[in-house]
């Protein structure tokens, strides 16, 4: 009698295998470890290893029996075992690590040669079971979770070789929820995570919305596998470019450096590998088709595409870019350039709360100073982009008018205190005249 209906096992196994790619064999594994699993909870005994193996055409199942090969020096003879309730002999070490010889999980390698012939220590001997339909509830419950788990552990593993194949690769989804800040992206076999962190500041989601990020992160835990998306990474603005300049996906140009502020603005450094391709123009694209669509993607991020130089002085000036300098003096041992600019360039190469030096310094790797045509410091970088900028500072003319201006303010004060003082004295002199006219009178 068959204890499967073989339309529908072989209708689910279709199914998994096309939607979840979970191969046939791992499913049909599953099943046998279950019904194992749940003949040993109904019918079998303590310690013993059963095995089933599903017949995928008749839909029965063979029950069997393991038993493993051992002799003397594996297990302890059956005799040298206490007895129930007895004390362990004298005569077993207590450093004995032999374990102790169970009939239902070893067979002596002796009575193994009896029923098969060239067996060794360790081979398994098989024993036929009576096949059984009828399992409890219990045992149904401990086989439903058997497969459960391993169905889950097989799509684990299908899924890393999946997406593990495309990590580092731009990846597009539906958006499917929002919790706690994190967004979930439905990515077809799987759910991607787009940490807060990891999405750009001001855009904003809509369910159902198409999507594209990097998968940057295939992370693996015992509570599952997790698909780590980011659109603020500095390599999401790379693939987006390859995606739309062939030069740089077949290698004859290369994006050398990437300073992004994810969200507002980046900087791009490129270099050609053949004289005769220019690189700003090959990702900047006719009339700018290329670098407008990787800009719409990231939702108006403005991008500073310059060409990549060996010379130090050079690159740096590209850097600062829009803004034109005056001169750049380097400092090898401090790895730091003074940069001078004239007063109409000063803006520009600061830029608004020092975005534009900031973003030159983490391209170049350089602390940049940024310094007026008067040698006054007006910006200054590190080479990881920290900008500090220098309250404005009054020039002497300035602070001598200042000081004028102060001198007259307190003369001014001066002669008003001195002005009402007298009024304060005037009726009281009024009263003493009004005083002495009537004692004349009198």
């Amino acid at each position: 009698m068959s204890l499967f209906d073989l339309k529908v096992i072989n209708s689910v196994l279709g199914e998994l295998e096309e939607d979840r790619g979970i191969p046939r064999e791992k499913v049909i594994s599953a099943i046998e470890m279950a019904l194992a699993a749940a003949y040993k909870k109904e019918y079998g005994k303590r310690g013993q290893i059963i095995r089933a193996a599903f017949n995928t055409e008749m839909g029965d199942v063979e029950f069997k029996q393991i038993k493993i090969v051992v002799d003397e020096t594996l297990v302890r003879p059956e005799e040298e075992n206490p007895a129930a309730g007895g004390e362990e002999p004298a005569e077993i070490a207590t450093d004995d690590e032999r374990t102790r010889f169970n009939p239902e999980h070893h067979i002596m390698i002796e009575d193994a040669r009896l029923i098969k012939k060239g067996v060794e220590l360790d081979d398994e001997v098989d024993f036929p079971l009576e096949a059984q339909e009828d399992f409890g509830r219990i045992a149904a419950q401990t086989a439903k979770q058997v497969i459960m788990q391993k169905i889950r552990e097989a799509e684990k593993v299908s899924i890393i070789e999946e997406f593990g194949e495309h990590e580092g690769q731009v990846v597009s989804g539906h958006v499917q929820r929002f919790e706690r800040g994190n967004l979930y992206v439905d990515l077809g076999r799987a759910t991607g995570i787009l940490p807060y962190e990891e999405q750009i500041p001001g855009e904003r989601y809509r369910q159902g919305e198409r999507i594209r990020a990097l998968l940057y992160k295939v992370d693996e835990s015992p509570r599952g596998t997790f698909l780590k998306l980011s659109r603020s990474h500095p390599q999401f603005l790379l693939r987006l470019f390859e995606l739309e300049s062939p030069e740089l996906a077949n290698g004859t140009i290369e994006i050398k450096e990437v300073a992004r502020e994810a969200g507002s603005r980046s900087k791009l450094a490129v270099v050609t590998h053949d004289d005769h391709i220019d690189p700003v123009g090959s990702l900047v694209g006719q009339r700018g088709v290329r670098v407008s669509t990787v800009t719409s993607e990231l939702g108006g991020e403005k991008i500073d595409i310059i060409e990549w130089s060996e010379d130090t002085r050079e690159f740096i000036e590209r850097a600062l870019s829009p803004a034109e300098t005056l001169s750049v003096e380097i400092s090898e041992d401090e790895k730091r350039a003074a940069v001078e600019v004239t007063e109409d360039q000063q803006s520009l190469a600061i830029g608004r709360g020092g975005q534009n030096v900031r973003l030159a310094a983490k391209l170049t790797g350089w602390g940049i100073d940024i310094k007026s045509a008067h040698g006054e410091a007006l910006a200054e970088t590190d080479g990881e982009g920290e900008v500090e900028i220098p309250a404005p500072t009054e020039t002497k003319e300035a602070v001598e008018e200042t000081e004028d201006h102060k001198e007259e303010i307190v003369t001014e004060q001066e002669e008003k205190k001195e002005t009402d003082t007298d009024t304060e004295d005037l009726p009281a002199m009024s009263a003493h005249a009004k005083q002495s006219e009537g004692a004349e009178k009198e």
